[in-house]
């Protein structure tokens, strides 16, 4: 029994729609559970991958969060299969992911900027947000290149999330 979850990876940065797809199979009956959540409020579902007897096949899915009361921009998106046995959540892959719509109000898309020798997050948020106080959209949208918002290097790649 297998979980491959290919979308979204890491830190990806999602929307009020969140795609999630990959390969699976293995499960009883072919049905898997899935469950976007911050820790405070969650969105569940299920669906069918694969035969139910063993055979993996690929599954995507759109779960529209627009309804949860998410408080923070930090999101969780998990896949399992549930034991017919005792009600276990089985080979659970758990992704972390930015939300977008909490960074940046009506979130839609996010521009790459790369990094020049002697900017700043202040000087990039000041560029494309138009005030430089907006420096903290860059850092939650960037928790994989930006450890230390007092710390960014020329070439470093940074997620500019827009509406």
């Amino acid at each position: 029994m297998s979980i491959d979850l290919q979308q979204p990876r890491q830190h990806d940065i999602v929307s009020n729609s969140i795609q999630i797809a990959g390969v699976a199979g293995g499960a009883f009956e072919a049905n898997f559970n899935y469950r976007v959540h911050e820790g405070h409020d969650e969105v569940v579902g299920s669906f069918m991958a694969g035969d139910g007897t063993g055979g993996h096949g690929q599954f995507q899915i759109t779960v529209d969060v627009s309804g949860a009361s998410f408080q923070l921009d930090r999101l969780f998106v998990e896949v399992f299969h549930t034991s017919p046995n005792d009600g276990a959540e089985l080979d659970k892959v758990i992704v972390p992911v930015v939300h977008g719509p909490r960074i940046v109000p009506g979130y839609r898309v996010y521009l790459e900027h790369v990094v020049q020798p002697g900017e700043t997050l202040w000087g990039i948020a000041t560029h494309h947000y138009g005030a430089g106080n907006l420096h903290h959209r860059l850092v939650a949208a960037n928790p994989g290149t930006i450890t230390n918002p007092d710390l960014i290097h020329p070439g470093d790649v940074i997620r500019v999330p827009q509406t």
